[in-house]
């Protein structure tokens, strides 16, 4: 009998990034369980500091614009994380972040409205509100991941597969990242026996 190992014992890295509203969140940890990969998420650890602050998102948002250690403190850890293996990185730049240890970087988007319609229901919000925070966090984090890293959040030629989710629903988005996640898998696998 033939012993194959599990995507954490291959120590399977997956990066989702994507703007927010987009859908990350929901398909990195529904990846996290179909592969039994840990779930790391830096959107969280953002609204965890923010908190812990007494900050709202939008505070806090402001606040990282001048205090670079903010997102530094976070992609460091999303990078320790990528680092151990076994997990699923959810986070805007998290396919910049752990581009040389993932084995597959998948980018979600969708048009602005979509992604503010979906922030409002998610958070309980006016589409007023979320148009709002989504229009400045796209702006705001753009801006700050080029001046802290020099990264170009448009350009999105470092990513394995690229998703517009406002074509697909989530099953169909899961389907087309587990199809090319477990193409990686089956390649790894056969190099191990090389």
């Amino acid at each position: 009998m033939v012993n194959i190992p599990s995507p954490c014992e291959l120590g399977l890295v997956i990066a989702v990034s994507g703007l927010p509203g987009s859908g990350k969140s929901t398909l990195a940890k529904r990846l996290s369980q179909i592969y039994g990969l840990r779930y790391v998420s830096s959107g969280l650890l953002f609204r965890q500091m923010a908190k812990e602050r007494g900050l709202t998102l939008e505070e806090f948002t402001r606040q990282a614009e001048s205090d670079f250690s903010i997102d530094r403190a976070i992609d460091e850890r999303a990078l320790a994380e990528a680092m151990r293996g076994c997990v699923v990185l959810d986070g805007h730049i998290a396919g910049w972040v752990a581009k040389e240890y993932a084995h597959v970087k998948i980018y979600l988007n969708a048009p602005r409205e979509v992604r503010a319609k979906r922030v409002a229901m998610r958070d309980k919000k006016s589409l007023e509100e979320a148009l709002k925070e989504v229009t400045l966090r796209d702006e705001s984090e753009s801006k700050r991941f080029r001046e802290i890293y020099g990264i170009d959040v448009s350009n999105l030629s470092i990513f394995d597969l690229v998703i517009n989710t406002s074509l697909f629903d989530i099953e169909t988005t899961l389907k087309i990242s587990t199809d090319g996640i477990d193409y990686v898998i089956s390649n790894l696998l056969e190099a191990g026996k090389a």
